[in-house]
């Protein structure tokens, strides 16, 4: 792996991690078309993707900092990852009409100060859901907070903090067994792919929260809608394989 793929995947995993559009199922997908994944060895990708996930994770306590001194967290299951381009894009499309309908269905009034012990396990079941992959831990949570009734912006905001244990347990799992068939992309590569999904998450997350607080997440649907389509064509012709 050169330093510009490392640069580039991390741009992804830092600008999608806090989308509802899953940034494992753009990682996977990128690294299919750049021939990054080895098929003999799968489990290396897994591994790099949980270690740069730890960038994104930095985002989200440095943004979130005074936040996380304020509230106490339920513990938030994170899933080994799959690679499977047939689940991914189904994920896509699936996620994308419940988002729509969630959206549709949301009464868009209880902010932070009105999230019940009820609603943070619900919430968290609905992170566990994102164990399929292409679902999106901020898909899925974010959806579950809408038709829980949360204003888009307190169900973007609660996902995001409910991420940390998550990823923090999956980055450290991955870590402590990790391959040493990772280290063929190159150590100075994980570094470089881990600091810069830090500074485009910290960035995506300032710029969802103020999306939000204005617009529905509709766009959002309509590129989880396009990607999938897409993907099922390509595979469908044999472009890329599974």
């Amino acid at each position: 792996m050169s330093p510009f793929y490392a640069i580039l995947l991390g741009i992804i995993q830092g600008l999608t991690e806090f989308l509802p559009i899953s940034s494992t199922a753009h990682l996977t997908i990128a690294g299919s078309l750049l021939g990054l994944i080895d098929r003999q060895n799968p489990q290396s990708w897994t591994e790099y993707i949980a270690v740069i996930q730890l960038g994104t994770l930095a985002a989200v306590i440095v943004y979130f900092f005074r936040d996380i001194l304020a509230i106490l967290f339920k513990d938030a299951i994170e899933g080994l990852f799959t690679k499977n381009l047939v689940v991914i894009s189904s994920s896509l499309v699936i996620l994308a009409a419940l988002l729509w309908v969630a959206e549709k269905a949301a009464r868009h009034q209880r902010t932070m100060e009105r999230l019940t012990w009820v609603d943070a396990l619900i919430i968290g079941f609905a992170q566990a859901c994102a164990l399929v992959p292409g679902s999106s831990r901020s898909g899925t949570t974010i959806t579950a907070g809408l038709f829980l009734g949360l204003t888009r912006e307190t169900a973007a905001r609660f996902s995001f903090l409910l991420s940390i244990p998550a990823v923090f347990a999956s980055g450290l799992f991955e870590l402590s067994k990790i391959h040493a068939s990772v280290f063929a992309l190159g150590m100075g590569n994980l570094v470089i792919g881990t600091i810069v999904a830090a500074l485009s998450g910290y960035a995506a997350i300032a710029w969802l929260l103020r999306y939000l607080m204005k617009r529905t997440t509709m766009a959002f649907v309509w590129y989880r809608l396009g990607a999938g389509i897409i993907l099922m064509a390509l595979l469908m012709f044999g472009v890329i394989q599974p």
